[in-house]
């Protein structure tokens, strides 16, 4: 049997090579290429880690910035460029939740599901 750490690597290049990855790769090229979308999409990357870490360590997001967050992701949804990056990562996404599904299938079956037990 194949080694299992081989088997990841190999499919980590085989996500690379990927038409998900390679659309993805081709639109975060096309974002991080115009200085405009650069900007607008590191201010929504920015924002969204910032409220993603205060989450993680419990402290409370204010009304100020949810309702700059929700400024944020309106404006980035608006552009062309940039919503179609966010349509190629949910693409990619996609792919790796379903990767990650057959991957812990194992796991499923030793433990169960909870209808099951």
């Amino acid at each position: 049997m194949a080694n299992t750490l081989d088997v990841a690597n190999n499919l980590e290049q085989a996500l690379r090579e990927s038409d998900e990855f390679k659309s993805l790769k081709e639109a975060y090229e096309a974002v991080m290429g115009e200085p405009t979308a650069k900007q607008m999409f590191e201010n929504f990357r920015d924002t969204q880690l910032s409220l993603q870490e205060k989450q993680m360590q419990g402290i409370e997001i204010t009304e100020e910035e949810v309702e700059k967050a929700r400024q944020v992701v309106e404006t980035v949804q608006q552009h062309e460029g940039i919503s179609k990056l966010m349509e190629e990562e949910q693409r990619l996404n996609n792919l790796i939740n379903e990767i990650s599904q057959i991957i812990t299938k194992p796991l499923e079956d030793l433990y169960g599901t909870a209808e099951q037990n």
